[in-house]
């Protein structure tokens, strides 16, 4: 009580409308004990499944966000569609054909091109990191497969993937040294068969484009352990094709009191990729910030927060398309944030330089504290490349650090399902994003100026 008194008593004397610690700590007790987040992420993951920009699963999702939203009691629910040229999985395999036959378990890479009809039968040449394959001589593997077999570390932070996922793009390099295919280990910290897909950089029309997939961590490591007893040849198939498609994102709005105030932009992407069902990545975000977004919206609170489902995140262009929609109404976006970590525990919570001592925002620590959720002044490690657009044009960003030391084991892979995620840290996501949402929606700080 004495905390709470004193946390009060400096809220008060900072202003005389300013964000209350008490409601905070309230909605954030009310969120440990609700379980709108599950039904939403049950609801997406078992009646749309995958959802691929420009595959019919991905018109569905729309309809259900559109729905879900309604449903939910948000207004100005409404669709934005855009282009969207789409990149689409067809029929794939791949095996060892020599010294020792082996059905290999992969994935075609976005944006990647397929073999010809008959498939690839080539020589492989292993390298044990992206940096290895980048020294090579430019005509080493001239005729060949390249397979880069580089592991990643496992970190809480989004940091082991961020320094793994370049390996997953650099096709471009293989074809440079005369490649005329290109796998890589997936960009996985999990020892499971299952391969784990991902986009690659669209082809740049001066560059040769070649097919690429991702292995399975133990049939990349098979590769390698037979390359290093005699020379491996592998069969590649890998069909997919391009469609000019629409992609739509939707978006829901829990009004606030003062539409002078500035909006609040949160969300989460309803694309997936389609091996599993997408339940971490990013069904959970969807479902997090909406569940937040609603409790929220059963106070009085200032400023209006928005719940945005990109539609195309995956293989890129929803940020774009909502920059280009919104670029005369970014000065009244507050600030934003989006979930694209997964579902398991909030660790840290990161502001804009000077909010934290702001003196109705410094509060929010202790409210957080019993999530073991952290005060971080920390520059940004992730705060969802859905905002990178607006956040490059000035828009200011927060970001809910997630713990991340199991996210890729699942990641863009099949068992990216309901199964795998742990309703109790769902729970606790929404509880910290519920806490957070009360407190930026009701501070009367300018973010893009710091502390007031």
């Amino acid at each position: 009580m004495r905390i709470r008194a004193a946390i009060l008593g400096l809220c008060f004397a900072a202003s005389a409308a300013c964000a209350d610690p008490q409601k905070a700590a309230q909605l954030r007790d009310a969120a440990l004990a609700d379980d709108t987040a599950w039904t939403v992420l049950e609801s997406l993951t078992t009646e749309i499944g995958p959802r691929p920009a420009g595959s019919p699963a991905a018109a569905r999702a729309r309809d259900w966000g559109v729905a879900k939203l309604t449903a939910l009691g948000f207004a100005n629910v409404h669709v934005e569609a855009f282009p969207k040229k789409a990149w689409l999985r067809d029929a794939e395999s791949g095996e060892i054909t020599a010294p020792f036959p082996h059905r290999l378990a992969l994935l075609g890479l976005g944006h990647g091109v397929p073999t010809p009809a008959q498939g690839i039968t080539a020589q492989v040449v292993v390298f044990d990191s992206l940096a290895a394959l980048k020294m090579a001589p430019s005509t080493c593997c001239t005729g060949k497969i390249v397979l880069v077999n580089q592991p990643m570390t496992r970190t809480q932070s989004i940091d082991g993937y961020a320094i793994a996922v370049p390996a997953r793009t650099a096709a471009a390099i293989a074809s440079a040294h005369g490649a005329v295919a290109y796998l890589v280990r997936s960009i996985s910290t999990g020892t499971a068969r299952a391969p784990h897909t991902g986009a690659m950089q669209p082809w740049k029309p001066d560059e040769r484009a070649i097919p690429a997939a991702a292995l399975g961590v133990p049939d990349a490591e098979l590769i390698a352990h037979m390359a290093a007893r005699a020379p491996v040849t592998v069969r590649l198939f890998l069909q997919s094709h391009m469609v000019d498609s629409t992609a739509w994102t939707v978006s829901g709005d829990m009004p606030g009191s003062d539409p002078g105030a500035g909006v609040i932009v949160i969300g989460g992407h309803l694309d997936s990729w389609d091996p599993g069902t997408g339940a971490i990545d990013d069904a959970s975000g969807i479902a997090i910030t909406t569940a937040a977004a609603k409790l929220v919206g059963t106070t009085p609170h200032r400023r209006t927060i928005r719940v945005v489902m990109w539609g195309s995140e995956e293989t890129g262009g929803s940020g774009a398309a909502y920059l280009a929609a919104h670029k005369d109404e970014l000065g009244g976006i507050a600030i934003a944030g989006e979930s694209d970590l997964g579902a398991d525990n909030v660790y840290g919570l990161q502001l804009p330089a000077g909010a934290w001592e702001a003196e109705d925002i410094a509060p929010l620590e202790t409210v957080l504290a019993p999530l073991k959720v952290l005060a971080r002044h920390a520059p940004f490690q992730d705060f969802g490349s859905d905002l990178q657009d607006i956040h490059g044009a000035g828009v200011p960003v927060f970001a809910l650090n997630q713990d991340a030391s199991r996210y890729f084991d699942y990641h863009h892979s099949q068992d990216d399902t309901l199964s795998i995620v742990d309703p109790s840290q769902l729970r606790q996501n929404v509880a910290a994003w519920a806490a957070t949402l009360s407190v930026l929606a009701d501070t009367e700080l300018d973010f893009r100026k710091g502390k007031k």
